[in-house]
């Protein structure tokens, strides 16, 4: 440390006196690096606390000024302080701009979840409800803060008297208190993993934050003993549908009224090209590359080859996030692929079912705005919630009642995995199966490890050819 020394010899406090004998003052007497320094006081308590300090910090090891002759802490600037509902409205905002619209809604509820822990009182609090919309919707909203009226804003204003300063997370129990409200659910449960471990690291992020303000020394939350839930990354086997189980799903699909129809090709390219919802609500109609059609010989009409594969190119994935989220106000935002940067593709074979399906969909359908293959009735949007509603009724009729009753295609994201699996049962190489379904080939064996069936019959007949003759 420059201009700062640990060669520090403290003295005894000087007694000073006038000509006649009386005491006029006392003088702590020390040097630094052997140079000296004193300072005098008008009476004796003043003196001796002030030598006791330099001694304390001596023995504490503390450095000493070379320009001062004090310790070099006594004149650093004090810490600001911030209270927890300013900084972390101060967090949420730092985070907008780049932030997608799901995961500012994610920092919202982690700082929501966390906040309880960090209320200096409850006197006049409102009610949990009250305060939690006001927090989630509201307060860790940059967009829609400064819109809050009536009881949420009265919600916001007691907050903003009445949380902690940030400071106090230098605290251990503080700190812990304040990890365990945000991995809780409301019962005081623990919340499900991945809302566990997506809430730790929004709170670990805004801790680094609080210490590029100069509100912590180091990060609270980095520091404690925790240990993570464990995750089953791998895909349940149970949920993944067969060819058969996959065809009578499709049928009931198209059944469904008054959008079943519209939705056939768009569950197919989840099953056959193992799409991710949000790139199939994406898909236009120049993402779509079919084959040509040929003309039979012998009728002279124009029909699907036999071998009619196709090309998917996946520019960007739509994702559901709700208008007080997204910058334009909109209920969708485009982002880029998953695990890719921003205007990079991926390319994905379409199988000739799903070319089928697809040629049959734009002949009866059409672009919807936008050159978007898959809309609304109306036109607009697909939503989730018409998507789900159709898909959950077409699993009910398509299965039997002890079927249903199992993982097996409970969410139209199984179809992902069922198409995923049948790749990699079919032999394709996992690079190649990781290049199509956008994932890397250690993310994908870990995922798809329990999917892959045979394998295990084929090793065992390797070893027995391997002994054969041995014993």
């Amino acid at each position: 440390m420059q201009n700062a020394t640990y060669d520090v010899r403290v003295y005894k406090t000087e007694v000073r006196k006038n000509t006649s004998g009386k005491v006029t003052s006392y003088r702590v007497q020390w040097a630094t690096a052997g140079k000296p320094w004193k300072k005098t006081f008008r009476n004796s308590s003043q003196a001796d606390a002030y030598r006791s300090a330099l001694i304390t910090a001596t023995r504490e090891g503390e450095a000493f000024s070379l320009l001062t002759g004090e310790p070099v802490k006594w004149h650093r600037p004090e810490r600001p302080e911030m209270s927890w509902y300013e900084f972390a409205c101060k967090f949420a905002d730092y985070k907008w701009k780049t932030a997608s619209a799901k995961y500012r809604q994610d920092i919202a509820r982690a700082l929501t979840a966390a906040t309880p822990a960090l209320l200096a009182t409850t006197k006049g609090k409102p009610d949990d409800v009250t305060l939690r919309t006001a927090m989630r919707r509201w307060a860790f909203n940059t967009k829609q803060r400064a819109e809050a009226s009536g009881e949420m804003a009265e919600a916001l204003a007691w907050l903003a008297r009445n949380t902690m300063p940030v400071s106090t997370l230098a605290e251990v129990a503080t700190a812990r208190a304040v990890l365990d409200a945000a991995t809780s659910r409301l019962n005081g449960s623990l919340a499900a993993t991945s809302t566990v471990r997506r809430h730790k690291t929004i709170l670990q992020n805004a801790m680094d934050y609080a210490g590029e303000l100069e509100l912590l020394t180091g990060n609270p939350i980095r520091s404690l003993k925790w240990t993570a839930p464990k995750v089953a990354y791998e895909v349940d086997r149970r949920s993944v549908v067969n060819p058969a189980q996959a065809g009578r799903l499709l049928a009931e699909v198209k059944a469904q009224k008054p959008s079943g129809r519209r939705l056939v090709a768009f569950f197919g390219a989840m099953y056959y090209a193992a799409l991710r919802p949000e790139e199939v609500i994406n898909l236009r109609e120049d993402n779509v590359v079919l084959p040509e059609l040929v003309e039979d010989p012998d009728t002279g009409n124009m029909e699907e080859p036999t071998d009619g594969w196709g090309e998917l190119h996946l520019t960007a994935a739509t994702s559901f996030a709700g208008r007080e989220w997204t910058d334009d106000g909109s209920l969708y935002e485009e982002r880029a692929l998953k695990h890719r940067a921003e205007g990079q593709t991926r390319v994905v074979p379409c199988p000739p079912p799903l070319t089928r399906l697809l040629r049959a969909h734009l002949a009866e359908f059409g672009a919807g705005r936008g050159g978007r293959v898959f809309v609304g009735v109306r036109g607009g949007e697909l939503a989730g919630i018409t998507y789900r509603r159709v898909w959950n009724k077409a699993r009910e009729n398509a299965l039997t009642a002890k079927e249903v009753q199992t993982p097996l295609a409970k969410r139209p994201y199984d179809l992902r995995h069922a198409c995923v699996s049948t790749w990699l049962n079919a032999g394709v190489p996992a690079t190649q199966v990781a290049e199509w379904a956008g994932h890397s080939v250690d993310v994908l064996l870990k995922i798809y490890a329990k999917c892959i069936v045979g394998q295990d019959e084929a090793a065992k007949r390797r070893i027995s050819d391997a002994l054969s003759g041995h014993g």
